[in-house]
């Protein structure tokens, strides 16, 4: 009898986890040990790929051999440029006014891992958002609610009055591509709970 494999979240995010519990999968958690930096010449998508492989490869290491490791990692861009997590309050505020009034990109990208059957790929989303005051920025910023999130912003908390329009997955947004991942896990043997659905627009900031 085949065993089903027991999931593993590469990840020390708060939203992949309330993203992935929300669609039903049962996984445990092991946040990766490594830096997230960008190497020289590395376009946004490449640089997503990569650290989810090296996330996922990381806690592979270091978990018993019957886990199936899902790492990712976001990234928001205007064109090639990469925006980070803000480290202070001023600089979420200064991330939000280039965001003002331009269509930027996300990229999750994601790693499966295990079995000597590694997967990787790319999801994203073209997010359009208003004219943002400085005021605004200042005062959103001031939540605290930007300080740990690529880009500064929450898609599902106070930032959604400056979105316009989302083409794409909304669940890519916040971290995790649950459309595009979530197949792969049920192709590897791991399902999601029967009673559980798509409740990724309920998750909490």
């Amino acid at each position: 009898m085949t065993l089903t494999p027991t999931l593993v979240l590469a990840s020390g995010s708060p939203r992949r986890d309330q993203l992935l519990s929300a669609a039903g999968f049962v996984f445990e958690i092991v946040p990766p040990e490594l830096e997230e930096t960008a190497l020289p010449g590395e376009a946004p998508a490449q640089m997503a790929v990569r650290l989810a492989s090296e996330k996922a490869r990381e806690v592979a290491a270091r978990v018993e051999p019957d886990r199936l490791v899902l790492g990712v990692d976001t990234v928001v861009a205007v064109g090639d440029r990469m925006l980070g997590k803000p480290v202070d309050h001023q600089d979420a505020a200064q991330m939000l006014m280039q965001l003002s009034g331009r269509t930027h990109t996300v990229y999750s990208g994601f790693a499966i891992v295990g079995f000597g059957d590694d997967e990787t790929g790319v999801d994203e989303t073209r997010v359009t958002m208003r004219i943002i005051t400085p005021a605004e920025a200042a005062a959103y910023s001031a939540t605290g609610e930007p300080l740990d999130k690529a880009g500064a912003y929450a898609i599902q908390g106070g930032a959604d009055r400056f979105i316009t329009a989302v083409d794409g997955s909304r669940s890519n947004v916040m971290g995790l591509p649950l459309e595009v991942v979530g197949p792969l896990l049920a192709a590897r043997g791991i399902t999601p709970r029967p009673s559980a659905g798509d409740t990724a627009g309920d998750i909490d900031p």
